[in-house]
């Protein structure tokens, strides 16, 4: 028996799974350098909104400046999978830049949102 199932449909769940995440309380951020563990390469973070609780010890102003030691002391309470401070301390600088902006970007108003948008 043949399968009849055109190959292109086996690539439509990853992208519908990146719209599917991508909302405004959780992001998705593909990495240009897989981190590396044991267990296998992590090429996708899944960042959620921080509430009150995963901000402490950190101010709003660093983290939309992308300071990299509010990113180190905040990304493990938001990232799926957790990162360890080393880990995170080992990403390429395009890709701490992503996810820093990515973090920040939680941080804008309903208005703002909508400007980037329509822009």
């Amino acid at each position: 028996m043949t399968d009849k199932t055109p190959s292109h449909i086996d690539q439509q769940p990853q992208a519908l799974t990146a719209a599917v995440i991508d909302t405004l309380d959780l992001k998705s951020v593909d990495l240009d350098e897989p981190i590396k563990r044991a267990s296998g390469d992590i090429a996708r973070l899944l960042i959620r909104k921080p509430k009150a609780g995963a901000l402490r010890g950190v101010t709003l102003m660093a983290l939309v400046q992308v300071d990299v030691q509010a990113l180190t002391t905040v990304l493990p309470r938001v990232c799926e999978p957790i990162l360890t401070p080393a880990e995170i301390r080992d990403l390429d600088p395009a890709d701490l830049l992503n996810v820093g902006a990515t973090v920040a970007s939680f941080f804008m108003s309903k208005a703002e949102r909508l400007a980037i948008q329509t822009a």
